[in-house]
């Protein structure tokens, strides 16, 4: 007899397989855990790569030079569905920062979920009080982000998610070094960012900057006798006396030859004295106050309702979310029929009145106001635009060609509202005018960069059923698998016994 063919020798053989087996299992699984643990790699399956990063925030993340944290306040068991949803996408995104930063050890990012209510030690360390928010956070600098900046709205409805967009851009704003300065003009009158008065004070709109990693101080053109270097932006806000000839052209310079960017929020019947500057800027601004009959354009108190918005990076989350503006007496802004047309100029009107505004010349003679045609300002002229529209905020932009290059070179950037109460303390937290200056300060500065990164469509799934037909949906679900499985049984036990 074979040895081989004994009881003995063939436990052995079959003793020896199965551990050789459990051998090359253990290896199997080993090499897997070795290959994932030091070269691993993810595959995006969904249609739309709703789980990848764009090589541009790619590219930024690994150039990050200091750790960054991210604090998120949306907590997953709230009972809005839309913060729900919100959750869901800030979580998957976010994941997938902190998974592209590990390569990046001098500039990972952490993410740290936080219920504002739950904890309000944590919540007070990071100096956060609202919920429902996601805040970036890198050394002393912090951006806050609420739900409406992470999704674009269409018809009050959320239309796509842009968080990357938001998140990466707060990446760089926070880590960026140096802060940029704001100079508020003063001398003249102007409204005082360091003053708490409700009418004449600017405080809260102060903290809102400073929030945004904005440094603000002020700027008295007649003492300092220049403009600083450092100045990123020039806000002069509602001057009661015109600034001089020398004034003025220490704005047009640094507009010009700096490529500097100005806001002006210029109240009706006050003198300012940048007529000149701003026509080189291809703009008008009117010596009239605004009155505008349209229903649902004007209040009782005489306040203006601006509810109409040309498309521009400023007035885009108005339009996006249906969001007027509400400011006190008001004087018209319009592009200068005249103007050189080329040359790079670009003057966009932004906001607008209903078709039956006019503008009152004659204000001061005059306590009811009345159009009088031919002499008060109606846009009802060849040239002006919108036309049948008065504007109120109107940006000029200055762009110039490189000669033999194949590229621009971004010049001075204005932006004038025909009003200077929009952003004091009793104002600017009515809905759309915080919005719209902060957009203005952003897009002056350049912080308006759009990003090459794509928006992210909400898929939205509805089933409909009637009656019947949830009922024969119900009667399947309930009767019609249980008695297929019943049915099966029954065939293959008949089978079985034959």
């Amino acid at each position: 007899m074979s040895p081989f063919d004994s009881f003995r020798t063939a436990r052995w053989i079959r003793t020896f397989n199965l551990v050789l087996q459990a051998v090359l299992f253990l290896t199997l699984f080993g090499g897997l855990n070795y290959l994932a643990r030091n070269h691993p790699s993810r595959y995006d399956l969904t249609a739309r790569h709703r789980y990848s990063l764009s090589p541009e925030t790619t590219a930024y993340l690994g150039n990050l030079s200091q750790p960054t944290r991210v604090v998120v306040t949306i907590t997953p068991d709230s009972d809005n569905p839309g913060n729900l949803q919100a959750y869901r996408d800030v979580s998957g995104l976010l994941r997938e920062y902190a998974y592209a930063s590990e390569s990046n050890p001098n500039g990972r990012i952490t993410v740290e979920y936080l219920d504002v209510y739950k904890n309000r030690h944590k919540a007070e360390e990071y100096g956060i009080e609202s919920p429902e928010i996601v805040v970036v956070i890198c050394g002393e600098k912090r951006r806050a982000l609420t739900i409406d900046d992470l999704y674009s709205v269409k018809d009050k409805q959320r239309e796509a998610f842009q968080g990357e967009q938001a998140l990466t851009a707060a990446l760089l704003e926070v880590s960026s070094q140096g802060r940029k300065k704001i100079y508020f003009l003063t001398g003249h009158g102007e409204l005082n960012p360091e003053d708490v008065d409700p009418v004449r004070g600017l405080s809260y709109l102060k903290d809102q900057l400073h929030a945004r990693n904005f440094d603000v101080d002020r700027l008295d053109l007649a003492t300092v006798g220049k403009i600083p270097a450092d100045a990123a932006l020039i806000v002069a806000v509602s001057p009661e006396v015109g600034y001089t000839a020398a004034e003025q052209e220490m704005l047009r310079q640094y507009l010009g030859a700096g490529a500097g960017r100005f806001l002006a929020l210029l109240a009706p019947a006050q003198p300012h004295g940048l007529a000149n500057l701003l026509l080189d800027w291809g703009i008008l601004i009117d010596d009239d106050v605004i009155y505008d009959p349209g229903a649902g354009y004007m209040t009782e108190e005489g306040d203006l309702i601006l509810k109409i918005f040309q498309p521009h990076p400023i007035t885009q989350a108005l339009i996006d979310r249906q969001m007027p503006l509400r400011i006190g007496q008001a004087r018209s802004v319009r592009p200068d029929p005249g103007r050189k047309l080329g040359g790079g100029l670009t003057v966009t009107t932004l906001a607008v009145t209903s078709k039956d505004a006019w503008g009152e010349v004659s204000y001061r003679l005059h306590n009811a106001p009345e159009y009088n045609a031919g002499y008060d300002i109606k846009n009802d002229r060849p040239g002006l635009e919108p036309p049948d529209h008065l504007g109120v905020v109107i940006a000029s932009e200055r762009v110039s060609a490189r000669a033999g290059l194949d590229f621009s070179v971004r010049g001075g950037r204005i932006v004038v509202f025909g009003t200077g109460d929009l952003i004091a303390n009793n104002r600017i937290a009515l809905p759309g005018n915080l919005d719209i200056f902060l957009s203005a300060v952003n897009w002056a500065v350049d912080r308006d960069t759009q990003f090459n990164i794509p928006v992210r469509p909400i898929e939205r799934f509805q089933l409909s059923l009637s009656a019947s037909e949830l009922s024969r949906l119900r009667s399947v679900l309930l009767l019609g698998l249980p008695g297929a499985v019943l049915l099966l049984g029954l065939i293959v036990y008949w089978t079985r016994r034959r």
